[in-house]
């Protein structure tokens, strides 16, 4: 007897719900509380304290509504076995257009373009009601209807122009690779992540984005003094117009090597008080960079997509799997897509594994986040700790250290 592959992820499905919901629970509890914690008291004013309050239950209700949503929808399409009729339809259309349905680069071509539109359809009435309704009422959506469709309507046509050529040549690889196919993979994706990381911030970042140097003056003075100091290998200092969507704020670095770049967005240095306030912000990044910690996950990435691959090529010719999930061929991104889903709970582990590994990374430095946190949630969800988990942790250190 076959095992029963479909009942079983559908079942982990459900089961990693209930958990995860149950941590949603106690995560909305400790949001309702209406006190600051005694930690950061004289830290956060009652006014931030409330503000921040209110948005983050808010936030909350919308997540438990789209998670039961997608839930139901993603339990529904495996069970009622709508992907075998998606593929089989996607082959019609195909020879609907006059091509070669044998072709599998176009039948899975023509597959992918009719889940992408499933998946615009599907979101959207969310990502309106988050980004016009939730993030409009607590003042930090500035974008308009026209610039929303704008950006959705870019994100389309570049997944018509990238997605392409990677899918085809991931066929290629999987078809041609033969012994060597987890090597192949690994190799093809690990070269690909860097065009990307080198393409995205010269190309494709600025088709959303306006990118102009900071200019010249103290706040540029400071943060070069800063960078030196760390023998950060700073080439080009930017401000995003970050504003145009959103009054969230931010700063990141990127680059590789010798030619290390920071963006700031404008909001940041509209929001701090003065620039020693930026500069902290831009400290806590440079303290991953000086610790090596983007190395250290970056080793683990690496790791994880080998073993990734490795499955994959373990299970790809089981034609019970695919008959579990109603196919009676075995397409390779049909099969990239089944075993994403069979190897979830292994995906839940790793990605609790590196939150505690981040955790720990960031435990080295400080920052603002959350204010009331249930801890299991915290733990299983944050990559960085909360502020009040922070100076608890000085407070532990203080003590020892006494």
């Amino acid at each position: 007897m076959a095992f029963p592959f479909l009942e079983a992820v559908i079942g982990f499905m459900i089961l990693m719900y209930n958990f995860e919901t149950y941590l949603d629970f106690r995560q909305h509890a400790a949001l309702k509380l209406p006190t600051l914690p005694k930690t950061l008291e004289g830290v956060i004013s009652q006014e931030k304290f409330e503000k921040s309050r209110a948005y983050c239950l808010e936030r909350s209700n919308f997540h438990f509504v789209h998670d039961f949503v997608t839930l139901l929808m993603d339990s529904a399409i495996l069970f009622y076995r709508i992907l075998p009729w998606f593929w089989k339809k996607s082959g019609d259309f195909v020879v609907l257009a006059g091509l070669n349905a044998q072709n599998e680069i176009l039948h899975t071509l023509a597959f992918l373009a009719g889940v992408m539109i499933w998946e615009q359809i599907t979101d959207l009435p969310f990502s309106l009601y988050s980004t016009f309704v939730i993030e409009a009422r607590h003042g930090f959506n500035n974008q308009t209807i026209w610039l929303f469709l704008k950006d959705m309507l870019k994100e389309i046509c570049l997944s018509v122009i990238i997605a392409p050529p990677i899918v085809s040549a991931i066929i290629v690889i999987v078809e041609k690779g033969g012994a060597y196919l987890v090597i192949y993979l690994w190799a093809f994706m690990l070269v690909l992540s860097f065009v990307m990381m080198t393409i995205y911030p010269v190309l494709i970042a600025p088709l959303f984005n306006k990118f102009t140097p900071l200019p010249e003056g103290q706040l540029r003075e400071k943060i070069e003094k800063l960078a030196s100091s760390l023998k950060f290998p700073l080439k080009k200092l930017f401000v995003v117009d970050g504003s145009i969507r959103s009054s969230h704020s931010n700063a990141y670095m990127y680059g590789f090597f010798k030619n290390k770049r920071i963006v700031l967005y404008d909001t940041l240095i509209q929001q701090c008080t003065n620039n020693e306030e930026i500069v902290a912000v831009l400290a806590h990044e440079l303290g991953h960079w000086k610790l090596n910690h983007s190395v250290y996950l970056f080793i683990s990435t690496q790791i994880r997509m080998l073993l990734h691959f490795g499955g994959y090529a373990l299970l790809r010719d089981s034609s019970s799997l695919f008959l579990s999930f109603g196919f009676d061929t075995q397409p390779v991104i049909i099969g990239l897509i089944i075993f994403q889903h069979t190897i979830t709970p292994i995906q839940h582990l790793v990605h609790f594994a590196r939150n505690l590994v981040s955790r720990a990374f960031e435990f080295q430095e400080e920052n603002l986040s959350a204010m009331n946190t249930d801890p299991w949630y915290s733990a299983y969800h944050y990559s960085h700790p909360p502020l009040v988990e922070r100076l608890a942790a000085i407070g532990e250190t203080d003590k020892k250290t006494d």
